[in-house]
């Protein structure tokens, strides 16, 4: 299985709070350290928060910090909440499928239970077990 883009920096900025729980992140300050797209992450962060991963505040002393426990936060359920509308094969897509297999196809029954047994083992650790803290930090 191949995560998005999307899903990766998620991760990264979720294992960078769990690293500094206390801490209240700004966009610009991880977009700087992971090097990546203010814009990109912006949009990311803005996906946590809506999940309830993540507690946002503007203005000064602003930024983004986890909403949860680092120990509350299981790694296969981010997975899902990021992934959503990622489709694994086309097949599994809600709109343009053109699989001529779809109607005596075999396959798409043992992949939903490898991608359902892939988040149930993610969901075996905790954002806790993944934190990240820089040597500079």
């Amino acid at each position: 299985m191949r995560l998005t883009s999307f899903t990766d920096y998620g991760l990264r900025v979720l294992m960078r709070m769990a690293g500094d729980p206390a801490r209240a992140f700004t966009t610009a300050d991880l977009a700087a350290e992971f090097r990546i797209s203010r814009n990109h992450l912006a949009k990311v962060i803005s996906a946590l928060a809506a999940a309830g991963l993540l507690d946002t505040r503007r203005g000064g002393g602003g930024g983004a910090i986890l909403a949860r426990s680092p120990e509350d936060i299981r790694l296969g359920d981010v997975i899902a909440v990021l992934e959503a509308g990622q489709a694994l094969v086309e097949c599994f897509a809600d709109r343009g499928n053109a699989c001529t297999l779809t109607p005596h196809c075999r396959l798409k029954a043992r992949l939903a239970q490898a991608e359902g047994a892939f988040i149930a083992d993610l969901n075996r650790s905790t954002l806790a077990e993944c934190a990240y803290r820089p040597e500079s930090a």
